[in-house]
């Protein structure tokens, strides 16, 4: 069984930069790094999940995920994967219509592959930084004091479920936040700019959409970082 949390120590060479949805788009995720003058061998990109479906480079997530700068925490749609690999009940017909299809159509063989490096993937991270701990999530945490993040994990379903799957926070507004962490970053639901509750930050800006673009949230300083030239 994978962690689920796992934590990084504060980086004193670079920048750590924290990423909304990917979905398949690597190449104009690489184009927004390039613009951001990410250098891999200092920095670090720490991803909220949900690197494959509806993009068009979904196979390339091998690829990165063997980079020794990209972290990633896992996605609902990382997790639709792994139960469809095992054969657990997925609705087909929804996976193919959100994203799904080119993994359907993998050979047999092919799937467990993709499904390994997905369940290896944990639902948390924690990095440190010069102002305190900043929490990664997919969709939002469980828990109101992060302290209770794993024991509440590895209890119970519905916490997992809730860290990869929920919207309820942002539809509700809620800014009550999250104790023990400087800030968490959560991606999942798109918009149109960042959205902060709280100490919550959301930041899938739909960068795999047409008329998206992906935020870069630098960690320090919890801003995001402006293209350039």
């Amino acid at each position: 069984m994978s962690a689920l949390l796992v934590r990084h120590e504060a980086n004193r060479l670079g920048r750590d930069i924290a990423v909304g949805d990917i979905h398949g788009h690597f190449t104009r995720l690489r184009a927004a790094l390039d613009r951001a003058r990410f250098d891999p061998a200092v920095d670090r990109l720490f991803s909220v999940g949900d690197l494959v479906d509806r993009g068009p480079e979904s196979e390339q997530v091998l690829d990165w995920l063997a980079l020794p700068w990209f972290h990633a925490v896992r996605g609902n749609h990382e997790d639709i994967a792994i139960r469809y690999a095992k054969g657990n009940p997925v609705d087909q017909t929804s996976y193919i219509a959100n994203g799904g299809a080119w993994f359907v159509t993998q050979p047999l063989a092919r799937r467990p592959v993709y499904a390994e490096a997905f369940a290896r993937l944990p639902l948390a991270r924690e990095i440190e930084t010069p102002a305190g701990p900043v929490g990664i999530v997919h969709a939002d945490s469980p828990v109101r004091d992060w302290s209770r993040l794993v024991w509440s994990l590895r209890l119970w379903r519905a916490a997992r479920d809730r860290a990869m799957w929920s919207r309820d926070r942002l539809q509700g507004e809620n800014a009550d936040g999250v104790a023990g962490l400087r800030a968490l970053v959560v991606g999942h639901t798109p918009v149109e700019d960042p959205v902060v509750l709280g100490n919550v930050h959301h930041i899938d800006t739909g960068g795999w959409m047409q008329d998206g673009r992906f935020t870069l949230l630098d960690l320090a300083t919890l801003q995001a970082i402006p293209p350039m030239g």
